[in-house]
């Protein structure tokens, strides 16, 4: 280890080791018993502020192969946890003073001009191209998407966004979407009950939302907040370049990544309005060089409170067409700023299009007319 003045230069970061170490997390026993985690440098687990960027913490880098700054058991053993366990699962809640610790992948401040630059005209074009190779052509004549999901989540989300994560609620569901409107409508089951949701994404930040849990409506501003975030990220993942391409956003294209071992260019655009009920976002699509499939969506979460700051990933997997559309049947997110943290794993059990009912059928505690029959299993 370096000494204790020396600036962490080589991680973009201007601070000390004694800086550094006020805002690590030095878990020892406690991780390992609690949460089972367990890295590469002697058990020893130290996640701070800054693991999605600078990867000088175990969660952000030696667990995935990046070397870092981390402390070995023996040094463990004589350091004193300088946050509690209620501040360690709360880092995912750490307003924006904390989070501006070390920039964010996607800053919304550098939201470019609109403009014929060579970037913009190639990120536009790429973006098209991926939605033509989803099927944008059939996408464009679906009046109506019934869908259902399953999946599991990871340890630990649900410590650190609870009211996102709403995990007593938030198993199985049978969801409506109807693109042309803008509505995504969620009908979810768990060990607590019930959930239902109703999403209109409007021209402004406010859209229309509303929430039932076992029947009864909530007036809770978070879980309002949270839900309309929700609703419309999972429009975001089962659509991708179909949705995005649909509202005629600024587009940029912004260089290459791989991506599971598939190499694509990156397309960054600004929803406007957001994810939910907020001004602005961006998202970073992953669109494959070869079959121009978007294979990985990285976006702000300013909707919420809870999340602002925060940027997910939302890998897609396992494409099918049907209806002429291509379907990702697999998905997986995961945090990957201010600290990197797998979140969810789910995929398509049913689906069928076009069943023609109104919009009424999806507003209330539950689904009803042609909106109420389970999406018919493929």
């Amino acid at each position: 280890m370096g000494r204790a003045d020396q600036p962490l230069a080589r991680h973009g970061v201007s601070v000390t080791w004694k800086a550094w170490l006020k805002i690590a997390v030095p878990w020892n026993e406690w991780g390992r018993a609690t949460l089972g985690v367990r890295d590469g440098c002697g058990g020893m687990v130290s996640p701070c502020l800054m693991a999605a960027t600078c990867r000088v913490c175990a969660l952000g880098g030696a667990a995935r192969g990046y070397p870092g700054l981390l402390f070995n058991a023996q040094e463990a053993s004589t350091m004193t946890p300088l946050l509690s366990r209620r501040q360690v699962l709360a880092l995912g809640l750490a307003p924006a003073t904390l989070l501006s610790a070390c920039g964010t992948p996607l800053p919304l401040a550098t939201r470019p001009a609109a403009q014929s630059s060579p970037a913009q005209t190639a990120g536009t074009a790429r973006l098209l191209e991926s939605a033509q190779a989803h099927g944008l052509d059939a996408y464009r004549r679906i009046t109506d998407i019934n869908i259902a999901y399953d999946g599991r989540w990871r340890p630990l989300i649900d410590r650190v966004q609870p009211i996102v994560v709403d995990k007593g609620f938030r198993g199985a569901s049978q969801e409506r979407l109807m693109p042309a409107a803008g509505i995504n409508a969620q009908a979810y089951t768990g060990p607590a009950g019930s959930k239902q949701v109703w999403w209109q994404r409007g021209d402004t930040t406010a859209g229309d939302v509303a929430v039932w849990f076992n029947g009864q409506r909530s007036s809770n501003p978070d879980v309002l907040a949270a839900s309309a975030l929700v609703a419309e990220c999972y429009r975001l993942f089962l659509l991708g370049p179909l949705l995005v391409a649909s509202r005629g956003v600024l587009a940029e294209l912004a260089g290459t990544e791989r991506v599971n071992g598939r190499f694509c260019d990156v397309v960054n655009v600004w929803l406007t309005p957001g994810l939910g009920q907020v001004a602005l976002d961006r998202v970073a699509l992953c669109i494959d060089r070869d079959d121009s499939i978007t294979r990985r969506m990285r976006f702000t979460l300013e909707g919420f409170a809870n999340t602002q700051g925060a940027v997910a990933e939302t890998d897609t997997f396992e494409h099918q067409r049907h209806f002429g559309v291509l379907w990702p049947m697999r998905s997986y997110e995961e945090v990957v700023h201010p600290l990197r943290l797998p979140a969810h794993d789910w995929f398509i059990t049913a689906l069928d299009v076009n069943r023609g009912y109104p919009a009424s059928a999806l507003q209330g505690p539950v689904f009803s007319g042609g909106a109420a029959p389970a999406a018919a299993r493929l």
